[in-house]
């Protein structure tokens, strides 16, 4: 992977997890105001799925090393 490829996807994560943290902060506020629970539970899911593209975009940076 280029390094170029790299920064690409370095950027896309930072992204992702300022996403993250808005969703964060989002459903917390959701939470004290007293919202739906089932749009709290949307809300987290859809969070969740963030992190998980965080997750697979960062092992696409860093390689798994085989000891």
């Amino acid at each position: 992977m280029s390094e170029q490829d790299q920064a690409e996807l370095r950027m896309l994560v930072a992204r992702l997890r300022h996403e993250h943290e808005d969703f964060d902060v989002a459903i917390n506020a959701m939470i004290q105001t007293g919202c739906d629970q089932l749009r709290i539970q949307r809300m987290k899911k859809k969070k969740l799925v963030i992190k998980d593209k965080i997750s697979k975009l960062e092992d696409q940076i860093i390689p798994d090393i085989i000891a």
